[in-house]
This record gives structure tokens, C-alpha cells and sequence, in this order.
């Protein structure tokens, strides 16, 4: 998963605003985990309305308070926001676990392009090998909240080694009856590439406005 930052800076979204710059660092916060790329665009309704529940989602799945043990979930902000101002007063209320890309990284277009956003908001969940598990989240958080993550944890095969169960390797057995499911539900086939950045949605009867 951390190649598909290779070469570049992750910055956490904490006061100090600490830079992830080496393969070391961007391994040890991202393999092994389900990484959720966060579109989004503090000049998007849509985005303003949504940024509350993400952030709900986020904290429960990671924060002490809620759970003993943090899931093995990162979320990365892939701001579209016009300005870097703006993209600043977005991140001032979200979780200091989330990191964001540098506004001047151009990575932040490229990877709307390569996971095909249309529409903003937009979470495109990974799979820890780097594979797409599900190219848009926002109306299954917005349904099922935390719960959905058990989901993509299943379906993606990401389980804690030291609550591993031993497995016959040539035939294992399903976790959960309802793991065969999963494994179809979140069956994604590669993006097709094309042109164009994503779209803010329009309002509850409308289409979509360009956004570039």
C-alpha cells in the first residue's frame, strides 16, 4: 500500500503537522491496513455535510475512548479544495490521525483520475495490497456507520495474526457464513482511465457542477 506514495510526503494532521517522507514511515502507518481515500472539497455542500459523519466513523473505529484496540483502518484526505486555505480550514476539525497530501502535490488530480471520481464526496477503500475493495463508501458509511468496516475487513482479508485461528492452507474454510457475500459484494473491476476531475454533487434534485 505504501507504494502508491512512493516518493511522495504524507503529512499527519496533527499540530505539528509531522511529515511521513521515507518508505520506512509510510509502511509502518499504512501496510496491513485498509486505507480509505477521502475526496472531498471544503467548498462542496455536500463534502461540509458528510466531513461530520467520516469524522464519527473514523473516531470510533480508532480513538481509545471508543474501542481497546485501534482498527487497522488510515484515511488520507485527497483535497480538491481550490486554495490551500481552504483546504486547511477543512482539515482544522477532522481527527489528528488522518493525513492529508501536500497542496502543491499534483497526486492529489492524479489519483481522482486513476480511481475514476466523478462526484465529491467520494471514499475509495483499498485493500492493504494496494487493490480497490469498493470505489465509492460514502453511502455505506453514511448507512451502516463503524459496522461497515468488519465488512471490508472481512472481504479483504485483513485480520490481526496474533487472534489467527489456524487454517488448512489448501482448503480454508470461511470465516463467517456470510464471508462468500462479502467477498462478491466488494468484487470491484479496475477503473476505466479517463479525463476530467471529479464533480461536487449538485442538491437533492439536481446533477452535478463541474468542479475544474
Amino acid at each position: 500500500m505504501a507504494s502508491l506514495f512512493t516518493g511522495r510526503v504524507l503529512i499527519r494532521n496533527n499540530s505539528d503537522q509531522d511529515e511521513l517522507d521515507t518508505e520506512a514511515e509510510l509502511s509502518r502507518r499504512l501496510e496491513n491496513r485498509l486505507v480509505l481515500l477521502f475526496f472531498g472539497a471544503g467548498s462542496c455542500p455536500k463534502c461540509q455535510a458528510f466531513a461530520p459523519v467520516l469524522r464519527d466513523f473514523f473516531v470510533r473505529l480508532t480513538d481509545e475512548f471508543y474501542v481497546l484496540r485501534a482498527a487497522q483502518v488510515a484515511l488520507v484526505y485527497v483535497s480538491q479544495d481550490p486554495t490551500e486555505e481552504q483546504q486547511d480550514l477543512f482539515l482544522r476539525d477532522m481527527p489528528k490521525k488522518w493525513f492529508f497530501l501536500p497542496f502543491e502535490d499534483d497526486l492529489r488530480r492524479d489519483l481522482g483520475r486513476r480511481f475514476s471520481v466523478e462526484r465529491l464526496p467520494a471514499v475509495v477503500v483499498l485493500k492493504p495490497g494496494g487493490d480497490v475493495l469498493t470505489l465509492d463508501a460514502v453511502d455505506e458509511i453514511r448507512r451502516l456507520g463503524p459496522a461497515c468496516f468488519a465488512n471490508w475487513q472481512e472481504a479483504a482479508e485483513v485480520l490481526d495474526r496474533s487472534f489467527l485461528q489456524p487454517e488448512d492452507l489448501d482448503d480454508p474454510a470461511p470465516r463467517s457464513l456470510t464471508e462468500p457475500l462479502r467477498r462478491c459484494k466488494y468484487r470491484v473491476d479496475p477503473p476505466a482511465r479517463g479525463g476530467g476531475g471529479p464533480r461536487q454533487e449538485g442538491g437533492a434534485e439536481g446533477g452535478a457542477e463541474e468542479l475544474f
